[in-house]
């Protein structure tokens, strides 16, 4: 078995079939198959990654350089995605070897971060990655917007294709990425796709002549559902004016279903609003998000609370050693400890990035696995990175 990296190409006959195989219906007709050509200009920077033995593909893997926020500071970040193994060739330890190389080669490019969206999470926790939280679908009924109907709000809506929208969407996702901890962006070449396809209408709410939110979205059939993607909005006139918008579709729609970030509060947006909020984790098919940090580069300055505490890292490929976290500046400092002085306490890979990023507190670390945390490291760890709800956006 050998690994290599694969051009675009090599895509069509290597990894986009398995990948197919494995997340699609199958046997695929010779259509789709010839849709694969398609794809490969939203694919040209990806690394691409495949095990193969004598001409045959066992398994392949990709990462695409996104960027994404990590308290506050955007980093670079490599999106894992198309894991896939050949049906013969399961569980045979190939994947394994293939993320081992691929994360790598993205660390030593200089990505200090990872994400992606596991086929099952037990898999990827054993790469160190740690589960964030997934974005909620909401819906309810246009009519039950009618309060907004009334309301004489400040600002307008933008109205348009995406496809003639699509610059002014693209700058506001790039003011989210600078703004909402957690968010992360495709380069350009892939996010360029929905432009291409064209296949959504882009409302976006504007005061003062500035995006302040922004939501795409396509209706199925008259008196069916308008399926909104992601709604962005920067503060409440701009998620009322979006609102307001979809309750004009009272006599064309029944329903509207829309995503909203993690900690966005549906129920709360109007009084007498009946909303249904869910957030659905399935194995396979429908699993919440997740990520690691890659190198102790991405905590490097990042805002920090107080807090003081020596740590070990174990059982990791890519994060090991005792290190210093000092957030008493309010910039972090990461030291090596070349002293060999007693570590506070020692967490796994996931248990820090799980701090990182903000989804768990020190005291749940021991309860799952992710490391030793006394009392006294809790608390100045709690100090140095207090809990934030990071949303990734991006879905890949």
């Amino acid at each position: 078995m050998t690994i290599r990296r694969v051009t675009a190409d090599e895509r069509l006959t290597t990894s986009f079939p398995l990948a197919a195989y494995a997340f699609e219906s199958s046997p695929l007709g010779a259509a789709r198959t010839e849709e694969f050509r398609d794809y490969l200009p939203y694919n040209q920077g990806n690394r691409t990654l495949i095990a193969e033995e004598a001409g045959v593909t066992l398994a392949a893997v990709s990462s695409i350089p996104m960027r994404q926020n990590l308290r506050g500071t955007v980093l670079p970040m490599a999106g894992v995605a198309g894991v896939a193994t050949h049906p013969l060739a399961r569980r045979q330890g190939h994947v394994r070897a293939l993320l081992h190389q691929l994360l790598d080669e993205v660390r030593d490019e200089g990505h200090p971060l990872s994400a992606l969206y596991p086929f099952r999470p037990s898999f990827y926790a054993r790469f160190g990655y740690v589960g964030l939280p997934k974005a909620r679908t909401v819906t309810f009924k246009p009519a039950h917007l009618d309060s907004l109907l009334r309301a004489d709000l400040p600002g307008e809506v933008g109205w348009e294709r995406i496809g003639a929208g699509y610059p002014a969407w693209r700058a506001f996702t790039e003011r989210c990425l600078k703004e909402r901890h957690g968010f992360a962006l495709f380069p350009d070449y892939r996010a360029n796709g929905m432009r291409d396809r064209d296949e959504y209408w882009l409302l976006t709410a504007r005061v003062d002549g500035e995006v302040t939110g922004a939501v795409t979205y396509r209706i199925d059939e008259h008196g069916g559902t308008m399926h909104g993607n992601e709604l962005l909005v920067n503060d409440p006139l701009a998620r009322a004016l979006l609102l307001q918008f979809f309750a004009r579709h009272v006599d064309q729609i029944e329903r509207v279903t829309v995503q909203v970030p993690p900690d966005e509060l549906p129920e709360l947006w109007l009084t007498d609003l009946d909303v249904h909020v869910e957030a659905k984790v399935a194995i396979p098919g429908s699993s919440a998000p997740m990520a690691r940090l890659l190198s102790l580069d991405a905590l490097r300055g990042l805002p920090a609370g107080p807090g003081r505490v020596r740590i070990e890292l174990t059982g990791d490929r890519w994060l090991a050693g005792t290190h210093l976290l000092d957030g008493t500046t309010g910039a972090l400092e990461v030291v090596a400890d070349t002293a060999g002085r007693t570590p506070t306490a020692t967490l796994t890979a996931a248990g820090l990035s799980a701090l990182a990023y903000g989804v768990l507190d020190p005291a749940e670390l021991p309860l799952r696995g992710l490391g030793a945390v006394p009392v006294d490291a809790a608390a100045e760890l709690r100090g140095i990175f207090p809990r934030r709800v990071p949303y990734l956006f991006a879905d890949f």
